[in-house]
């Protein structure tokens, strides 16, 4: 393939070696993204106010929620070019990259059209309190505007890692991370925009990632730039194969996203201060949860590299050693955040200090537990690499969506405090956690005996 020297093969080689070299760039894009995710956080709460804070948090949720869908169908779309360059077709790889970067435009004008529309009916769906609705209406209407380019970027970075190549997605996530943090300063500091400072900076931010990923795509797959109007053209036989890998995964996403909303529901109907300490939580937690969230994409194109290649048994290997990373960063970041840096981390985002006492009081529920998502993460992604993503979605929907809304609903009956809605995580981690590796055990692929042809 012409662009050889930006992909990286895992079908062949030392595992843990390849692993770590693959690994690396996606932790250092998680630490770059957890900064500039933080950045528009830091600067509603320090120059806007609590209340700027709370209208962020009160409408991220339902942004995630409806780009869960083309979240889960770049997964897709990184599983079918993942298996495809793992079996040596290339130009099967190309046919698939073009049709995803196709329907993540159409999709994303799509969901941007909805959002914009019925955001401010679904924000009161979710009881945002009439304090914040006029701030959170502002921002969602601004944000959905970028969501084509977050979809392009999410499947783009998929494509990329898909042929081995971490490296490019991590120089994206520097370079925006250094333009949002810029756009943030202008925005909201000089220009003082408040609210919509923040989505403006978001807005553009997007907007360069999706061009910088795109043309870095087309630097590792240089066939793309002979005909580029081709990109936005969609197979409808390539699209029913991403279909069928990615909406499964799409609705995985939506249904773990759908719990959250409700999760944030009920955070909306114990105030302001409960609020603003669980925006700042789902900050302070990426610390752990986005290299973790690392390793599981390195086990989604290890396994679907080595799967297209019809080697399961170096799927077996690569899923134990990722596991084991993972849950080494999971207890180490929790033992680091409880012990040490927990407030002054929540300080970055609100000084008050109930804010911040509720945000301890969140994480001492559950960072502990935080081990348990590495197992969920690194299993659910290893079986969804393979190309079975409807078992882990009707794991997650049985564990995470129905499971975690009747937990929510029956604890918070009793005890209505940010710790009672904070220990509906754990539980639920431990029982999607049981459920896939169970799956693994009895899976065809996770068995020393099972030799798949190459195809």
């Amino acid at each position: 393939m012409a662009g050889q020297k930006h992909t990286l093969d895992f079908t062949e080689g030392a595992i843990t070696a390849k692993l770590v070299r693959f690994a690396l760039p996606l932790l250092a894009g998680s630490l770059i993204q957890l900064l500039y995710n933080t950045v528009d956080l830091i600067f509603a709460g320090q120059y806007i106010g609590k209340e700027a804070s709370a209208a962020v948090g009160a409408s991220s949720m339902l942004v995630t929620l409806l780009v869960g869908l083309f979240t889960g169908l770049s997964v897709g779309g990184g599983v079918v070019v993942a298996k495809a360059f793992g079996g040596g077709e290339q130009d099967r790889v190309l046919r698939t990259v073009r049709t995803a970067v196709g329907m993540s435009v159409y999709g994303g004008l799509m969901i941007a059209a909805l959002g914009f529309a019925a955001g401010p009916f679904l924000l009161r769906l979710m009881h945002t309190p009439e304090s914040i609705m006029a701030q959170a209406t502002d921002y969602v209407r601004v944000y959905f505007l970028s969501v084509v380019f977050s979809i392009l970027y999410n499947m783009c970075s998929g494509c990329l890692r898909a042929l081995g190549n971490s490296r490019f997605p991590m120089l994206v996530q520097l370079g925006g991370g250094l333009l949002n943090v810029l756009l943030d300063w202008l925005f909201i500091v000089r220009i003082d925009n408040g609210v919509l400072g923040v989505a403006y900076a978001t807005l553009l931010c997007q907007l360069g990632t999706a061009v910088f990923s795109l043309l870095l795509l087309t630097v590792s797959l240089p066939e793309l730039r002979e005909k580029p109007l081709r990109l936005l053209t969609v197979e409808p036989a390539v699209l029913a194969e991403i279909l069928r890998v990615g909406v499964p995964a799409g609705l995985q996403s939506m249904a773990v996203t759908l719990s959250n909303v409700l999760v944030q529901s009920r955070i909306n109907s114990l105030g302001v201060d409960v609020i603003a300490a669980f925006t700042a939580y789902y900050k302070v937690e990426l610390v752990i949860y986005l290299p973790i969230m690392a390793f599981g994409h390195t086990m989604t194109t290890f396994s679907g590299q080595n799967m297209g290649a019809g080697r399961p048994d170096r799927v077996r290997k690569g899923l134990r050693i990722c596991t084991a990373m993972s849950m080494a960063w999971a207890i180490l970041g929790a033992i680091l955040c409880l012990t040490l840096t927990g407030p002054a981390m929540f300080g970055w985002f609100n000084r008050e200090p109930e804010v911040i006492a509720l945000g301890m009081a969140i994480i001492t529920v559950t960072f502990p537990f935080y081990w348990l998502y590495s197992i969920l993460e690194n299993l659910s992604d290893t079986i969804r690499g393979a190309g079975n993503t409807l078992r882990p979605m009707l794991i997650t929907l049985c564990n995470i969506c129905l499971l975690r809304t009747a937990l929510l609903y029956l604890i918070t009956s009793r005890w209505t405090t940010a710790s009672a809605v904070a220990a509906v995580y754990p539980v639920t981690w431990a029982s999607t956690a049981l459920c896939l590796l169970l799956y693994w055990l009895k899976s065809p692929w996770s068995r020393r005996t099972f030799r798949p042809d190459k195809t």
